[in-house]
């Protein structure tokens, strides 16, 4: 069986520094694997690289067996890849609903001249993109917020909202750039449980975190990089009984 995403050999320097280097894995349809490290290891770098922020130096990611290493971000977004950032990029005067109606216009039809113009196939499509972003927000329990504008919303609430934008790009892959930084213990509960339904709708799930207690409850894999190099790559259990991993994070003496 293909892999949903492949990656193979991927480079990316930044004048002398390797930030990845000659980096290899596969994440299997309907995972949820973790991409841990260190900081500094690389793994946002790997993002941009896989959502197309960043094009690689050599290597390919391919997903469903695509190359997507030549695209923009916004097609590799239509092909089915969604993504979350590290900090919150909502737009804050808009409400909730309408930051995740943002996600969903990528499947929509209507430009900028036929939108002006008020053509009436239009509002037929923008109401069927706001029913979709508040089941989205049903599905994620925050529907009582639908009105409300982002910068009003609770720290945790945002994030909520961020992860509903990319799960209405109707993704099969959605990449989690550290989904719990800033969460106190219960919502990085909340969060892991909400991220396993998300795999339950049968959509794979590539996470960034540091959380290691949430990395290990809920992932399938776990790749490790280290200064930009691939060092381990394995079920959770192995991986914490791994000695380079533990070398890694928490130095040659304690390991």
């Amino acid at each position: 069986m293909t892999p949903v995403l492949q990656i193979s050999g991927l480079n990316k320097s930044f004048g002398g520094l390797r930030a990845v280097s000659d980096v290899e894995f596969t994440v299997r349809e309907g995972s949820v694997k973790a991409l841990i490290g260190p900081n500094g290891a690389g793994k946002t770098t790997l993002f941009n690289l896989i959502s197309g922020v960043l094009a690689p130096d050599s290597g390919s990611v391919l997903f469903d067996g695509k190359p997507l290493h030549r695209l923009r971000p916004h097609q590799i977004a239509a092909e089915g890849v969604a993504r979350t950032f590290q900090h919150i990029r909502l737009f804050p005067k808009m409400t909730a609903a309408e930051n995740i109606m943002i996600g969903r216009h990528t499947h929509s039809r209507a430009g900028f001249i036929p939108a002006m113009l008020n053509l009436p196939w239009t509002w037929k499509e923008e109401r069927q993109v706001r029913e979709k972003a508040l089941e989205i927000m049903e599905f994620l329990g925050i529907s009582e917020f639908a009105g409300t504008e982002a910068t009003s919303l609770a720290y945790g609430q945002q994030r909520i909202v961020e992860l509903g934008r990319a799960l209405a790009c109707g993704p099969r892959l959605l990449l989690l750039d550290e989904p719990a930084a800033g969460l106190n213990m219960r919502e990085t509960s909340e969060m892991a449980d909400l991220i396993i339904r998300v795999k339950n709708l049968g959509i794979t799930v590539l996470i960034v975190e540091h959380d290691m207690s949430l990395v290990m409850n809920i992932s399938d894999e776990v790749v490790v990089l280290s200064y930009g190099k691939k060092i381990a790559d394995d079920v959770p259990l192995a991986i914490q009984k791994n000695r380079e991993v533990i070398r890694v994070y928490l130095g040659e003496e304690d390991a």
